[in-house]
């Protein structure tokens, strides 16, 4: 397993790499098949947010799906620690799920908990007219309304349910996924309580 740490406009000092490494080492107990994990250090210039100005991203690459976690502290070293601690609790909540029995033990889907059953009970449906999923911007000064960052996925068709089950795995409050019903690109999001949308593209 290859574990690499970097900074962005922050030299990480030896120390910190070595202690990194020591802790990230430990995550094979949870998944034998990591491949690589990647660490990247951010520093907040803005004075007003000193209390949260060093952040830690750790990404985590398998053969399975892509687990990720980040925080903000005053330190690196505070920083790294909660996200590592977010870090395992995903992990763990993945190795739980492979282990999880098939048949007449199979756990109930969360689209499935979600839907609206025939007889109209269930969380009430919604139209959506129109939304922005907004990336968040790079701590590099630039003008705003342009798009700084890209990225490319792969995108093997899933079902509803995998696809949130990995939008939880990276933490983010939405998951971009071909869905293997419809074949439509489609994006699981999170709303308000414990409710999750779908939107979908239709051509």
């Amino acid at each position: 397993m290859d574990i690499v740490v970097t900074g962005r406009n922050v030299e990480v000092p030896g120390h910190y790499r070595q202690r990194v490494t020591d802790k990230l080492g430990r995550l094979e107990r949870y998944d034998h098949k990591l491949i690589r994990i990647d660490v990247e250090l951010l520093h907040e210039p803005n004075p007003r947010q000193a209390a949260s100005c060093q952040r830690v991203e750790i990404t985590c690459k398998s053969r399975g799906p892509v687990i990720r976690s980040e925080a903000c502290a005053e330190t690196f070293y505070a920083a790294f620690d909660t996200a590592m601690t977010k870090l395992e609790n995903r992990l763990r909540r993945s190795a739980d799920r492979r282990r999880v029995h098939h048949g007449a033990r199979t756990p109930r889907s969360v689209a499935a908990a979600t839907a609206i059953t025939p007889d109209g009970d269930g969380p009430a449906s919604e139209s959506v007219t129109a939304g922005t999923l907004t990336a968040e911007p790079e701590a590099d000064d630039h003008k705003p309304g342009r798009v700084v960052r890209e990225k490319e996925h792969p995108a093997a068709p899933m079902s509803i349910d995998q696809a949130l089950f990995e939008m939880e795995l990276v933490g983010h409050d939405f998951f971009l996924f071909a869905d293997s019903d419809t074949g439509s690109p489609s994006v699981v999001y999170r709303r308000k309580g414990y409710d999750y949308g779908v939107i979908r593209l239709v051509t």
